[in-house]
């Protein structure tokens, strides 16, 4: 598993990578950035994790990419499709949203359960 925890790490680095030149960069670097390094640390197998605030503020950040989905879910009929996400910016940032939680619900395997 840490080898799955650290591809996602990469892919949640590279997703932040790529927001510099968005309207919202700040925020989507954050959010990207954030699960980046929840993943790491799942991947690392890191004693922090053990920590009771560290896995308070784990949950809370899954919470919070779930509150996430609920508020970018795309409203454009069909938002799974190529020719829509392609050029439609809020079906791009509620599937983002999406892949943040399908990450961090991955990387809570390794942080929730570490003791």
């Amino acid at each position: 598993m840490r080898i799955v925890y650290g591809i996602l790490a990469a892919l949640m680095l590279l997703f932040a990578v790529v927001q510099y030149n968005d309207p919202d960069a700040v925020f989507w670097i954050g959010v990207y950035g954030l699960s980046a390094i929840w993943c790491a640390l799942a991947a690392l197998a890191s004693p922090v994790l053990s920590f009771g605030p560290v896995r308070i503020l784990f949950t809370l950040s899954l919470l919070g990419a779930i509150a996430g989905v609920v508020w970018f879910w795309p409203t454009v009929a069909e938002w799974w499709k190529q020719e829509i996400w392609w050029n439609v910016e809020t079906a791009r940032e509620g599937m983002g949203m999406m892949i943040v939680v399908v990450c961090l619900g991955i990387a809570s395997f390794g942080v929730l359960r570490r003791t």
